[in-house]
């Protein structure tokens, strides 16, 4: 099988690229990273570009049985348009009647900003934010297409992903506060932790990419726990005391109006929202149609991010 990956030495992409080296398949990777720099074997098909202002990428995309779209800025919103929006429909252009199958990956951002409830692949479209916006229209440009018969697709939209080489370092600020004793619960008990591994994830981009007969379907992909069962893995990978002090969310929010102005300040008005969100992101769909389970537990994947944390980078 020939495979082409989008952003395919970034986090999520390059451990897709080596299962599907591990498979036997042609691989060709698009990247803005330099191929010396990838730490990928040379068997890799290497496409040096970025969606934005790249050239002439048909020989990237012509014959693809999969083409997978991870490519994605998450730090610099000025450029996020022009990769996502943009560079999606320049994208779209080159591989209209040249791949199987488009596997976009996108994000439960699509749905907003929903405090509470089930949330599935029917909930209504709702992003906030320029990430999520730019997502969501890429996502349409992809689907409008197909519909014009460009190619068939899937798009999976995952929550949170974790893992230990993750750029997004707010899951190890969590296990540092709660290293020191200084975390504490906001609001009231069983907030939702909706966080999913980086191997589960490429699992089911693999799915997505080989189930047979699949065409314009999205699935949402997500792992639960209650927040006090979260930080209670945590707390057993540290082997420190599980934190009980909880303080209501109100007094807690208008002290970061007062205070939020200070550098460094370790809670912020989304980080509150993220502790007091009771959303679950049902994987249902994924599980009944593609027979999708788990590869990696939380349990284990936080067990992991801890121990990478303590060896890596709890002195930096």
């Amino acid at each position: 099988m020939i495979v082409a990956i989008t952003g395919g030495s970034g986090f999520i992409g390059r451990k897709l690229v080596m299962r599907h080296l591990e498979q036997g398949d042609e691989v060709r990777v698009l990247s803005r990273r330099p191929p010396e720099k990838s730490e990928l074997p040379d068997s890799v098909k290497w496409y040096s570009g970025d969606l934005s202002n790249a050239g002439d990428l048909l020989s990237f995309v012509d014959k693809a049985d999969v083409l997978y779209h991870c490519a994605g800025e998450i730090k610099d919103a000025t450029k996020m348009k022009a990769l996502h929006v943009d560079g999606t429909a320049r994208l779209i252009n080159m591989a209209t009647g040249r791949i199987g199958r488009w596997v976009q990956l996108s994000s439960t951002g699509a749905y907003g900003q929903h405090r509470e409830g089930i949330v599935t692949e029917e909930t209504s479209l709702n992003p906030k934010g320029e990430y999520e916006e730019t997502k969501v229209q890429a996502d349409n440009l992809v689907i409008h297409a197909a519909h014009q018969g460009a190619f068939n697709y899937v798009i999976l939209r995952p929550s949170i992903v974790y893992g230990e080489t993750m750029s997004n370092r707010s899951l190890f600020g969590l296990i540092a506060l709660i290293q020191k004793g200084w975390f504490f619960f906001i609001g009231q008990p069983s907030a939702s932790a909706n966080y999913i591994h980086v191997d589960n994830v490429v699992k089911a981009l693999l799915l997505c990419g080989s189930a047979k007969h699949l065409k314009g379907q999205v699935y949402n992909l997500s792992d639960y726990r209650s927040l006090e069962d979260f930080v209670k893995i945590i707390t057993n990978a540290l082997g420190c005391k599980i934190p009980h002090l909880r303080i209501p969310e109100l007094p807690v929010r208008l002290l970061i109006k007062l205070l939020g102005w200070i550098p460094g300040m370790p809670l912020t008005d989304s980080r509150i929202n993220a502790l007091t969100n009771y959303t679950i992101y049902q994987n249902t769909k994924i599980e009944q149609e593609l027979g999708y389970n788990h590869l990696i537990s939380m349990e284990d994947g936080l067990a992991n991010l801890v121990n990478y944390w303590q060896s890596n980078l709890k002195k930096s």
